[in-house]
């Protein structure tokens, strides 16, 4: 159960034509930014940063979608795992390797270039942060310095919703749960869970 309850939508018709955006990208509307609405000013400035981070540059938004699960696997919020295995498979990542991510550096489903990106975000979201020189080194090797930048802010934003989500027990909706449940074998919701 969430320590606050989401608003309802229906109430909130300043936001609807980022809620549709969201209707026709994921499927439905994250009750995470139901909850965020409490202070408007809050959810307007997380949805313009996680438009400009996600949607806008030239790292290819499939490989964003999958550095933000990373992220959020190695923090543990199964609310934001749910969200990005969703979001991998909007961006047409197959489920065997949604469900190799963490094993990424071992996994033929990943590409050198994915690698990088997907080790550095492992190593950027745990406490203590343990990135070093040769992630960088790595990244370099595939990506332009603004193209690392656009990766080290997804990793940013996560640890945002995972502090966010995770803190707030926020429920998961039906959509991702299923596709996560699908897609991870073993996955669950945990405190995220209908009713839990």
């Amino acid at each position: 159960m969430p320590h606050i309850a989401p608003l309802d939508r229906a109430d909130l018709p300043q936001f609807e034509e980022r809620f549709a955006r969201y209707d026709r990208i994921r499927g439905f509307l994250p009750n995470s930014i139901l909850t965020m609405a409490r202070r408007p000013n809050i959810a307007q400035a997380f949805m313009e940063l996680n438009q400009v981070i996600l949607y806008e540059g030239t790292v290819p938004e499939a490989l964003k979608m999958m550095i933000a699960l990373m992220t959020s696997m190695a923090t543990g919020c199964r609310y934001c795992q749910g969200h990005m295995a969703n979001l991998s498979h909007v961006y047409d990542v197959p489920d065997d390797k949604i469900a190799a991510v963490w094993e990424c550096e071992t996994s033929p489903l990943f590409t050198p270039a994915e690698r990088a990106a997907l080790v550095l975000a492992r190593e950027a979201a745990g406490v203590p942060n343990t990135v070093e020189a040769r992630h960088f080194e790595a990244l370099k090797a595939h990506f332009s310095e603004a193209e690392v930048i656009e990766i080290v802010g997804a990793i940013a934003l996560f640890g945002y919703l995972n502090r966010w989500n995770d803190t707030m027990a926020t429920e998961m909706e039906a959509h991702p749960a299923a596709v996560a449940a699908r897609a991870m074998p073993g996955w669950d919701a945990g405190k995220h869970g209908a009713g839990a």
